[in-house]
C-alpha cells in the first residue's frame, strides 16, 4: 500500500510537467545558500531544491497525494518534502530529499546520469540483452534505463537498502517498466544464474558515518567497486558486458583503482577497458583527513566483456 501512495504521488507530479536537475551536494548547498529563509515558491523549490512550503504553494491534489504517501514532515507553520524529483532521460524519479544524512538515503546526481549515459551508449550498438542487473539500485535508473531500452530483457534491480527497492519499483512503475524485478540483495548472492549485462554506480567514498550510499571500504573508497569488478569472472554470460561506473583516488599521480583493476582482471576470458570521464569529482572530500595524500578523485568507466568461457 506504502508504494501505491508513493506511485500516485509521482504520477500526480509528473502529469504537472515538472523537471528538474539534481547537482551536486555541495552545489546544493551552495543555492540553498542562497535561499536561506526563504520558503518555496513553486514545485522546483519544493521537489527539486528541498524548501519548506506552504500547502497553498501547491495544489490541493498533490498536497493530498503528499500526505497520503507520507513524506510530509512539519516546518514552522508549514511543511517539508522528505522526498525530491528528478528527470532524466524523459522519466521522473523519485529519491531522497537534500540533504541526504540518514544512513538509508537514497542518492541523486550527476554521477546518475553520467552512469545512466554510459548505459544509453552501450545499448545503442543494438546489444542483445536477455539478463540484466542493476547493482546497488538506488532509485533504479540504470535498471530503469535497460528496462525501457530492451523491453522483453529481464531486469533485476538489487540493494541491500530496502528503501532503494521501495523506491526503484516505484520508478520503475512511473516509467512502465513492466520486467524490472526488485530483490534484496548482497551484490549478486541474492540472485542467480549469468547475466548478458551488469551494470553498477556503486559508493565510491570513504565516510565516517559509513552511510550505504556513500561509503565505498577500502583504502580510499575503492573496495566495494572492485568487489563488483571481480562479479565479471563468474556472473557474466558469454558475450557478456560488465558496465561500473564508479570513482578512483588519485595519489601521487598513481590511479591505485585501474591498478588493482588490472591485477584482478588478468584473465584470457575477459577484456577490458577503462576511461576517466571526469578529473575532478567531490573536491570538497579532500579536505577530510582520509584523503589527506590524495590529489584529486576521478569518476571512470570500466567496462568489461566475457570474449570467451
Amino acid at each position: 500500500m506504502k508504494n501505491y501512495y508513493l506511485l500516485r504521488l509521482a504520477m500526480t507530479l509528473k502529469m504537472t510537467g515538472y523537471s528538474f536537475t539534481t547537482v551536486t551536494p555541495a552545489t546544493h548547498a551552495r543555492v540553498n545558500s542562497r535561499l536561506q529563509g526563504r520558503w518555496a515558491r513553486n514545485l522546483t523549490d519544493v521537489f527539486g531544491w528541498s524548501c519548506p512550503f506552504w500547502e497553498g504553494v501547491i495544489s490541493p491534489e498533490l498536497f493530498e497525494a503528499m500526505r497520503n504517501a507520507d513524506v510530509l514532515n512539519p516546518q514552522g507553520d508549514g511543511w517539508i518534502s522528505r522526498v525530491r524529483a528528478s528527470t532524466l532521460h524523459g522519466q521522473l524519479f523519485l529519491h531522497s530529499a537534500f540533504p541526504t544524512t540518514t544512513s538509508d538515503a537514497i542518492f541523486f546526481g550527476p554521477d546518475t546520469y553520467r552512469f545512466t549515459n554510459a548505459i544509453v551508449r552501450h545499448l545503442a550498438g543494438n546489444t542483445p540483452v536477455r539478463r540484466a542487473v542493476d547493482i546497488g539500485c538506488g532509485a533504479g535508473p540504470g535498471a530503469v534505463v535497460i528496462a525501457l531500452e530492451r523491453p522483453l530483457a529481464e531486469v533485476f534491480a538489487v540493494d541491500i537498502n530496502d528503501m532503494a527497492l521501495r523506491y526503484s519499483a516505484v520508478n520503475a512503475g512511473l516509467a512502465g517498466a513492466t520486467r524490472v524485478v526488485t530483490k534484496h540483495s548482497d551484490l549478486l548472492n541474492g540472485v542467480d544464474g549469468g547475466f548478458d549485462l551488469i551494470v553498477a554506480n556503486p559508493p565510491y567514498l570513504l565516510d565516517v558515518h559509513e552511510r550505504i550510499y556513500r561509503h565505498g571500504g577500502g583504502s580510499f573508497g575503492e573496495g566495494l567497486s572492485l568487489s563488483i569488478a571481480s562479479l565479471a569472472k563468474t556472473r557474466l554470460a558469454h558475450g557478456g558486458t560488465l558496465l561500473l561506473y564508479t570513482g578512483t583516488a588519485i595519489v601521487d599521480g598513481n590511479d591505485r583503482f585501474r591498478a588493482a583493476v588490472a591485477s584482478l582482471l588478468d584473465d584470457s576470458a575477459l577484456e577490458w577497458d577503462y576511461m576517466e570521464l571526469d578529473p575532478d569529482v567531490f573536491g570538497e572530500e579532500l579536505d577530510e583527513p582520509a584523503y589527506a595524500e590524495v590529489d584529486r578523485i576521478a569518476a571512470v568507466l570500466l567496462t568489461v566483456r566475457r570474449i570467451r568461457l
